[in-house]
């Protein structure tokens, strides 16, 4: 078993390695070069040997996924989440729903069942979020702005996946959908999310911060896997996916200042892992399935990336991007993936689905994968298309529907504020307290009567109101502060009977609480009774010391959120006065790289000071003047607000990477013989700018036998040859 797996790993890594060379070579994107590797490697090939086991690689290729989606929460944090979650909201919600009601016309329409075509509708509303990851990393597209849009619609279509799974379970099982059993998983969903949210922010980056100095890149790696693979064992646990679990522990661990270290020591296992995912993709491609079912491939394959298309961009613009943005999202967007296999699995499992349907989906998986690098980059030409043909009154519509929506009064601007941070608080305390009393019922008041049967209802009452104590008075403490509604009051007479209506509500739910706690232990009468005295004498009696306990809770928890910020603005490490200690990591475009701290006159140009400088495992404090600068180092840095936020941008720039890599082929010594009509006769090596126009310098003039040097002076004439170094192509019009 060993020995095959092995040997199964060993023969897809070489064909794959051996395939995107070509790749690379042909200038194609690598993810279809690992597709192309995996049909070469499955039994559908018979000219190659074939892997032994395909469960081998499928093995392989859950933990590619598992590493792809932790890779990608590490680089989109909860935070992030939130500042595009209402626009990923409705885009996804808008694409989910069109695609669902499209691939179900079609599926009639190719002469499937209803519950054929419902399965088919599911299966095409889900883009790759694995697929679209690759294609943006190859591309050194994912520091754009429509790319955090997309993975903002992605994850949200993944959360949206497990609801539908539930849906066509139900639909499958009962002919119907079970309106109960959705509304379970809704609040399933939700509660596991916030509360692994909650603990994982509260814990984790204590935690590092506590290791700090044994965490080397080694044990950073084994640290930050191990987290992974435990979070994704245990979503599946709860009833969730491996990869759902996987990108909640990248999310959790994107707000913590070890983010970059932890992305830079995964990023090998994500690569590896990453290129067996996708040759899995292509070990699924059978011809003989393409060529009997090539017309309904073909159909699908566009209502898939038209759809996408039109309801991705549509969706956006609905919630307010511009037009540009809008586009590149929706063309972005142009794939199925994984969860439409996970679709098609449950549809063959429940014996509902049509066995023609997966092998015809995976072919339209494979398709769309393909062309999808090609329709990311013709989104910005498409974009320039639609822009001189589309009639001015429209796009002026346009636009002024996207100022409109990204701009709100102050005043709307200060209650969406204030109901937002109301929401959250009611959801997330809310949350809390169930879990503590769900814990309470299912294991402490059990553990309690096991060890004194006589009085572990007491004990057991005591135990859980105590901890739920702090959670009840933040609950239904108020949200608004002194000087927002001194600004509602201005704003508006009335402005505070929806404060009242809030208040109460928050009131009344944290009593409800505490009543049903001891209703579930008691009976509904002592619950009643004991429940209100008991919430009465928290609010009065204990209000002011559990309520400072709580503001340590909440400060703590707030600054763990947003730790990897505070790090690098000082805004947390106050010194005296205005000061604060910032942490800041040279980028490779940083204007002072490469020189003296001396030389870089920080002090006089910013008003800071450098007191530390961090360079791999090894710490400089109190550097020299004439210690240099370095891109990756990380440097203490010691000023005010203004100072910091003026200097962060200068020193954490990066270098716009360019689309293709250096190619040293194309960059070589060279010579040429000019010809009569050459550009160059009569110039010198001075005057002929070589080095502006061609790109190119000129070694050595060969005249003759005799060699001249290009020192400025020497008249270019028709048959010398120039020894020049640069691109072959670009001399060769010197002739």
């Amino acid at each position: 078993m060993i020995t095959s797996l092995i040997t199964d790993l060993a023969f897809i890594l070489i064909l794959g390695a051996v395939v995107t060379i070509v790749f690379k070579w042909i200038k194609q994107p690598v993810v279809l070069g690992y597709i192309v590797a995996g049909f070469l490697a499955s039994p559908h090939f018979e000219y190659l040997p074939s892997v032994n086991t395909e469960e081998n690689i499928e093995f392989w290729a859950q933990i590619g996924i598992v590493v792809l989606l932790f890779s990608l929460g590490l680089e989109f944090s909860f935070k992030k989440l939130v500042n595009v979650g209402g626009s990923a909201v409705v885009t996804a919600l808008i694409i989910v729903m069109g695609m669902m009601t499209g691939g179900f016309a079609i599926g009639h329409l190719l002469g499937f069942s209803n519950i054929n075509s419902l399965f088919l509708g599911g299966m095409l509303s889900m883009s790759s979020t694995t697929i679209i990851i690759k294609a943006f990393t190859d591309m050194n597209l994912r520091q754009k702005k429509f790319a955090s849009m997309v993975f903002a619609v992605l994850i949200v279509e993944d959360l949206f996946a497990v609801l539908m799974m539930v849906i066509l379970s139900s639909i499958a099982v009962n002919n119907s959908v079970e309106g109960g059993e959705m509304l379970y998983s809704v609040g399933k969903l939700a509660f596991f999310l916030i509360i692994w949210f909650l603990v994982g922010v509260f814990v984790l980056p204590s935690a590092f911060n506590a290791a700090r100095r044994f965490l080397n890149s080694e044990t950073l790696l084994v640290v930050s896997m191990g987290l992974c693979l435990g979070m994704a064992v245990f979503s599946v646990y709860c009833g969730f996916s491996l990869a759902l679990g996987a990108f909640v522990m990248g999310s959790i661990l994107a707000g913590t200042s070890y983010a970059e270290r932890i992305e830079h020591v995964v990023a090998p296992v994500k690569d590896l892992f990453g290129a067996v995912f996708f040759i899995s993709v292509g070990m699924m491609v059978q011809p003989q399935i393409i060529f009997d079912y090539w017309s309904p491939i073909l159909i699908l394959s566009c209502v898939v990336i038209v759809g996408m298309i039109v309801f991705g961009t549509f969706g956006m613009l609905v919630t307010g991007q511009t037009l540009k943005v809008a586009m590149q999202s929706g063309f972005s967007l142009t794939q199925i993936g994984e969860f439409a296999f996970i679709i098609a699995s449950l549809g063959m499992s429940l014996g509902v689905l049509d066995v023609t349907i997966y092998p015809i989906v995976v072919a339209v998986s494979v398709i769309t994968t393909f062309t999808t690098p090609y329709f990311i980059k013709m989104a910005e030409p498409a974009y320039n298309i639609v822009e001189r043909i589309l009639p001015k009154k429209l796009h002026f519509l346009i636009d002024r529907y996207t100022i409109e929506a990204s701009s709100v009064s102050e005043n709307t601007s200060l209650w969406s504020s204030l109901l937002r941070r109301y929401l959250w608080r009611v959801v997330l305390y809310s949350i809390v307290l169930i879990a503590i009393v769900v814990v309470s019922n299912q294991f402490v008041m059990l553990w309690i009567e096991s060890i004194m049967p006589s009085c572990y209802k007491l004990v057991g009452s005591v135990v859980t109101l105590g901890v739920m104590a702090p959670f009840l008075l933040a609950l239904s403490v108020p949200v608004s502060k002194k000087i927002e509604r001194q600004r509602l009051k201005e704003a508006n007479a009335h402005f505070d009977v929806p404060l009242i209506v809030m208040s109460l509500f928050r009131i009344v739910l944290a009593a409800a609480f505490v009543v049903y706690t001891l209703t579930s232990i008691y009976n509904i009468g002592i619950g009643l009774c004991f429940g209100i005295a008991f919430f009465v004498m928290l609010v009065i009696v204990f209000s002011k010391r559990i309520g400072k306990r709580l503001t340590n809770i909440e400060t703590k928890f707030l600054d763990n959120l947003n730790e990897r910020e505070l790090r690098r603005s000082g805004k947390n490490n106050n010194l005296v006065s205005d000061l604060h200690l910032a942490y800041m990591v040279v980028g490779s475009a940083c204007e002072f790289v490469g020189e003296r701290l001396i030389d870089s006159n920080l002090r006089k140009r910013y008003g800071v000071n450098i007191v530390s400088i961090q360079r791999g495992q090894k710490a400089i404090p109190i550097p020299k003047g004439d210690t240099r600068i370095f891109p990756g180092d990380v440097l203490g840095v010691i000023g005010n607000d203004e100072q910091i936020q003026a200097l962060l941008p200068i020193v954490e720039a990066e270098n716009e990477v360019a689309d293709t890599a250096f190619n040293p082929n194309n960059f070589k010594l060279t010579n040429v013989q000019l010809g009569n009509e050459s550009p160059l006769l009569g110039h010198t090596s001075a005057s002929a700018s070589l080095r502006n126009k061609y790109a190119s310098l000129v070694v050595a003039i060969q005249r003759g036998e005799e060699y001249l040097k290009p020192n400025g002076e020497v008249v270019f004439q028709p048959h010398d040859i120039l020894w020049l170094v640069g691109d072959p192509k670009v001399i060769a019009s010197l002739k």
